[in-house]
């Protein structure tokens, strides 16, 4: 059986070094387009042939930042306590979970707006929009309500999107509990009509 080796303390400390650099530089750009593998690359201290042998491309480095970044939400999903840990009642989690991923936006909010634009045809197809919209959608199955929940899981995870969590944060000014109290009333609108609890039920 082949032993695995680890990483070598070089290659960790680049890596640690490229997405430090990474993540001021997406920070502080005016937009994410203009943050190029050289930048990081002058930024880190590395070469950028350094860059594209562990991240192939700009798009894959940038998965791969928005990935590290995200790690702690996705370990609470996973197996973390309610109210995002998977013992948590369908219909308190849904909420939380959408809460977790507006606020991860609003603080990663120029990486966020990179990987969503990182997309080869359409940032639906990329693969972290996949496994939110399948979570919820499999969430939303166990709340009462009409069978289709692909949709209203789109819907949903529309309400984050890096784009419009930019505008409304930044161009609009919305403050962040403002946001997250706007979100919640939505998402809660959202499962009350699925239970047959809302207007948009009777209508």
């Amino acid at each position: 059986m082949p032993v695995e080796r680890k990483p070598r303390k070089d290659a960790v400390r680049n890596r640690a070094a490229v997405f430090a650099a990474a993540d001021t530089l997406f920070t502080h750009c005016g937009s994410p387009e203009d943050v190029t593998m050289a930048d990081i690359a002058a930024a880190a201290g590395v070469g950028k042939a350094t860059l594209f042998r562990a991240f192939g491309d700009r798009g894959g480095l940038i998965r791969a930042l928005y990935e590290a970044r995200l790690e702690p939400i996705r370990e609470a999903v996973e197996r973390g306590p309610e109210p995002l840990g998977p013992a948590t009642p369908a219909a308190r989690r849904v909420p939380a979970l959408l809460d977790a991923l507006l606020c991860f936006k609003l603080d990663n909010r120029h990486l966020a707006l990179a990987l969503e634009g990182s997309g080869a045809d359409s940032p639906y197809r990329t693969e972290h929009y996949e496994q939110w919209h399948t979570l919820l959608r499999d969430l939303l199955r166990l709340v009462p309500g009409p069978a289709d929940t692909d949709f209203p899981a789109h819907a949903l995870l529309a309400a984050t999107r890096a784009d419009l969590v930019a505008h409304l944060a930044g161009e609009k000014g919305v403050p962040r509990e403002e946001l997250r109290a706007q979100l919640a009333g939505f998402t809660a609108a959202v499962l009350d009509a699925r239970a047959g609890r809302g207007p948009a039920a009777g209508e």
